[in-house]
């Protein structure tokens, strides 16, 4: 069995992934924003260990390592999920406080959490880290510009982080999909409805994570719940 550490635990794709891992038998630490976390905390006792972090804070992730990784260990998996949408408009009517938001957790939360967990992994010379990308990671759409910069960002940085790691280890960005998410009903509203949800695509993304090792490092994958 494996300790997973998954952020944005507590609603959408981290969410499905928690409730997959821990009904297989695995271990999962998580952190997310929302008041559901002290839901998480219940349903979910030791040994997993779920803690209220916001990623784009480096502070609040620097003192969560240290409880982690001290109770824990290093993860045997580290899955950055956790992400903002922009509202749709065209890039030049994006305010600015809520572009710097997004870029705040979709990219330099990636990297905070890498700052803080990859070390103890690198140190182990195993582990896996997947930064989840998106189709908008690999093209793009109109009125969404921000997502895409920074989903794009997230393919380029995992890239490089895979020509970093020693043998043993790899990091990939996982595209995971169309999937039906409070994410997406933000940018598409009802027509999110007709996509599969959180909970379908966990049943077939959850193994295939668990599969993935040094032997996909650096590369681009997806993994979409119309697999299964």
């Amino acid at each position: 069995m494996k300790t997973i550490l998954i952020t944005g635990v507590t609603r959408g794709l981290g969410r499905a992934l928690a409730e997959w891992y821990i009904a297989h038998g695995h271990t999962v630490i998580g952190c997310g924003r929302s008041a559901e976390i002290l839901n998480l905390r219940f349903t979910h006792p030791a040994p997993h260990d779920f803690t209220s972090v916001d990623v784009a804070e480096e502070n609040k992730v620097a003192l969560w390592s240290e409880h982690v990784l001290a109770r824990h260990g290093a993860p045997d998996l580290l899955i950055n999920n956790a992400a903002l949408m922009n509202t749709p408009k065209p890039l030049w009517q994006v305010p600015a406080a809520e572009f710097n938001r997004l870029i705040d957790v979709n990219i330099k939360g990636v990297a905070n959490v890498i700052r803080y967990f990859a070390p103890a992994m690198v140190a182990r010379k195993s582990g896996v880290i997947v930064n989840l990308s998106s189709g908008w990671g690999r093209s793009t759409s109109p009125e969404v510009a921000p997502y895409c910069a920074s989903k794009f960002a997230m393919e380029g940085l995992t890239q490089a982080l895979a020509q970093e790691l020693p043998a043993g280890m790899a990091a990939v960005p996982l595209n995971p999909g169309v999937i039906d998410t409070d994410m997406l009903r933000q940018a598409w509203a009802d027509g999110a409805s007709s996509y599969p949800k959180a909970e379908a695509w966990a049943k077939v993304a959850a193994p295939f994570i668990l599969q993935l090792g040094p032997k996909d490092n650096g590369k681009s994958l997806s993994v979409s719940a119309l697999e299964g």
